[in-house]
């Protein structure tokens, strides 16, 4: 059986993108290491915040587009009910953010 996420990924600063994939763990490696362009990787977006299964890609691409459309504060409701700390949920994967040393200060 085939499975759809609908996703939550932000930035340093805290942008918000929300996305849809059949295959979850690649496409997050794909956003943290940017090898796709778009505005993903212009917005340096790297870390994951949320993540919802479903066997249903209709159901998947419905649950993105209705996230789209949501004002900021209630995905961060939806986010922090299931990430109350706002931890990059790819890390336990062992998936780093590609690291930029223009952002580093010092």
């Amino acid at each position: 059986m085939k499975h759809f996420y609908v996703y939550i990924m932000t930035n340093r600063s805290g942008t918000l993108y929300a996305g849809v994939t059949n295959d979850l763990e690649r496409r997050i490696s794909e956003h943290k290491t940017g090898i796709v362009e778009g505005f993903t990787k212009r917005h340096k977006i790297d870390r994951l915040f949320y993540a919802e299964e479903t066997t249903d890609v209709i159901a998947a691409i419905s649950g993105e587009k209705r996230i789209k459309r949501w004002i900021r504060s209630k995905k961060l409701d939806l986010i922090k009910a299931v990430n109350p700390n706002l931890e990059d949920l790819s890390l336990a994967w062992g998936l780093k953010a590609n690291k930029d040393p223009s952002l580093r200060s010092g």
